[in-house]
């Protein structure tokens, strides 16, 4: 599908929560060059998060929620579960017709989203993660029966300005939820701990972490660019009797590998256990 281009008028986009993931969203659609501040709008209740994002985005970010809603195509609710439901409230008397509406609400089902708004609202579950803030986010997502397929195209074509967009029945969201959602927060993890290995063997703070961060970003760029298996890719890098695989059996030895299967899996399990209210 091709991306929004430019030239073209884009959909209007308006963002309900700029915390951390509504803030990553206006950052990746203003860097995609197909957005410009007018473009968006977005509405906190906080009016420090307001002012923020008007003062580093250049973003309107009105003081009522119905300023904020004017004119949207799309608007993402991007608030924690526990406030779906004031958030829902607030939004549903000013959105118009056939307006979609992105949840990112981490275990939230689609049901509870539409028993909330009018029944010609359009709702999308997204999963996406804090990399779309650089336009390299994972982005999972569910339509809802009732969205129409020209409108469920132009947010699939906004949500690819973010990264990359995989379309997955709602039953593996919440699944999705701990390798998406989560994923990154253990890779910053790893990031971490290589950084703090070159510094522990003598290397510079900065440099350590330059290059613990590109090896992680080299590596991901194989295995998509590649198509080859992680294991395949491991094996070409561990030669026999060489550095790396002293290095693996330690990682396999202390159950590394275990361990972040739990971590996505115990994740997971959160995400079904999440609440609104």
């Amino acid at each position: 599908m091709p991306a929004v281009k430019e030239q073209d008028k884009p959909v209007k986009v308006s963002i309900v929560g700029a915390g951390k993931m509504g803030e990553a969203i206006i950052a990746g659609l203003l860097s995609s060059g197909a957005y410009k501040p007018s473009d968006l709008k977005a509405y906190d209740i906080s009016p420090e998060r307001r002012r923020y994002i008007n003062e580093n985005y250049g973003v309107e970010c009105p003081e009522t929620i119905d300023e904020a809603l004017e004119d949207a195509e799309i608007v993402f609710v991007a608030v924690k579960p526990k406030d779906m439901a004031s958030a829902l409230s607030a939004i549903s008397p000013h959105l118009k017709p056939e307006t979609v509406v992105v949840s990112i609400a981490a275990g939230v089902p689609i049901s509870y989203v539409e028993e909330h708004l009018p029944e010609n609202v359009q709702v999308i579950r997204v999963m996406p993660n804090l990399a779309c803030r650089v336009r390299e986010g994972m982005l999972v997502y569910t339509p809802s029966t009732r969205v129409k397929l020209e409108n469920l195209d132009k947010t699939v074509e906004v949500l690819g300005l973010l990264g990359r967009t995989v379309r997955l029945g709602e039953e593996y969201l919440n699944l999705a939820t701990g390798l998406v959602g989560s994923g990154p927060a253990y890779i910053y993890l790893v990031i971490e701990a290589l950084a703090d290995a070159g510094v522990r063997m003598g290397l510079p703070k900065d440099i350590a972490l330059t290059l613990a961060a590109q090896t992680t970003l080299g590596a991901a760029k194989m295995v998509l660019e590649t198509g080859e298996h992680p294991a395949r890719l491991k094996d070409m890098v561990a030669t026999p009797g060489g550095t790396t695989v002293e290095g693996l059996l330690e990682l396999e030895e202390r159950a590394v590998r275990a361990a972040f299967i739990s971590a996505v899996s115990k994740a997971a399990e959160k995400a079904g256990r999440l609440k609104t209210r």
